[in-house]
């Protein structure tokens, strides 16, 4: 059995994705990454929904109201956090430029203040855009919140017995193929 990896990702991006209103997600890397950069851990891993740092002004608007439901949905007290998301990494892009960040504003729900500034961070360090094939998982898991699991860091190991968790694609292949090749358009022209 292989060790089931997680990636922290905001709650309300990880509903888009289940959700099927976008194929990627955008990294540099927490605070606390050992490597100082982010780096791909896992080609396949869950999503680990998180709250602490999502504020609606930060996504378009039409999903602003979406951040208000999902954080209602949330304590941070919890012991536990419900996991439903895979994902397998499809291509992860490097992204150096304003004008590469730009092409791609109608692929996420950001802002583009929002995606601007995320590419500015770090500036020596590329943008990870990570395309990703999701799935949603047939019954959601929970599992404890470990300390280990907190701060500003993007990977985290999660229970083994995770790997098995039975999960259906969330778009059919020739959609998920559609909905690829127009990230590839917008970025390439």
């Amino acid at each position: 059995m292989s060790q089931a990896i997680g990636l922290k990702e905001w709650a309300v991006a990880v509903e888009a994705l289940k959700r099927g209103e976008q194929i990627l997600i955008m990294r540099k890397g927490g605070i606390r990454e050992e490597t100082r950069d982010f780096q791909v851990e896992s080609d396949c891993f869950f999503l680990y929904p998180t709250y602490e740092h999502q504020r609606k002004e930060l996504v378009k608007s039409h999903h602003s109201s979406r951040v208000e439901e999902l954080e209602r949905g949330w304590n941070p007290q919890q012991d536990e956090i419900e996991l439903s998301v895979y994902a397998e990494l499809v291509e992860d892009i490097l992204i150096h430029t304003q004008e590469e960040l730009d092409k791609l504003g109608g692929c996420h729900i950001w802002t583009d203040h929002f995606a601007e500034e995320r590419l500015k961070w770090k500036r020596t360090k590329p943008l990870h855009l990570m395309l990703l094939r999701i799935y949603e998982l047939d019954e959601p898991v929970k599992v404890p919140i470990l300390p280990e699991y907190n701060g500003c860091k993007s990977w985290i190991r999660l229970p083994d017995e995770l790997t098995e968790a039975p999960r259906r694609a969330v778009m059919s292949e020739e959609r998920f193929q559609e909905e690829l090749a127009a990230v590839k358009v917008a970025l390439n022209g």
